[in-house]
């Protein structure tokens, strides 16, 4: 039986207009690389690539980095997103990149990594 949300419902809950899609990203720094490095080229990746598109990254790591990719503000990410950082990481250096399919990030977080 389907359930019929208003709107304050609807945004409440994150459905429909006020859904919100993400996708999850892992990449590595190769063996070695100094601390100053991974800082300089996380500084960048932000810069370069989460701000300029609207987009939030939430992550962490030393060598091995993980975290979700969501738009800043409400709305849902999309291929253009996925492809976008796929491209950053891989010009940059990064290495064993791996972008996860688009999901829904209220209610449909996947339980294994990307």
């Amino acid at each position: 039986m389907s359930k019929s949300y208003n709107q304050r419902q609807r945004k409440k809950l994150h459905l429909a207009e006020f859904q919100e899609l993400g996708f999850l990203v892992n990449f590595q720094f190769a063996e070695g690389t100094s601390i100053d490095t991974v800082d300089e080229v996380i500084d960048r990746f932000i810069a370069e690539v989460i701000q300029p598109n609207g987009l939030a990254y939430e992550g962490n790591g030393y060598l091995h980095w993980e975290g979700l990719v969501c738009l800043e503000k409400i709305g849902k990410c999309d291929e253009s997103h996925r492809e976008t950082v796929k491209k950053w990481l891989e010009s940059n250096g990064l290495q064993q990149i791996e972008i996860s399919e688009l999901f829904d990030i209220w209610w449909d977080y996947p339980s294994s990594k990307a």
